[in-house]
């Protein structure tokens, strides 16, 4: 593989797995209006996928080739 592709796909993965660090841990939604509190319960099966692309990327970028 090519080392710009390598260093593109390294990026990438860190950046996607921080950001589905990020969203996996970050706090739920919450309004409170007076006496009411609206809280929105959060679905991670987005943030299991983005880390799960994140160590596909970065392990793609680790893997040593022919060069």
């Amino acid at each position: 593989m090519n080392k710009s592709i390598k260093t593109v796909l390294l990026v990438a993965g860190l950046i996607l797995l921080g950001y589905g660090i990020y969203t996996l841990i970050q706090p739920e939604a919450q309004v409170s209006i007076g006496d009411l509190d609206l809280i929105e319960a959060q679905d991670n099966t987005n943030s299991y996928i983005t880390i799960g692309l994140g160590i596909v990327a970065v392990a793609l970028s680790l893997i040593k080739g022919k060069s």
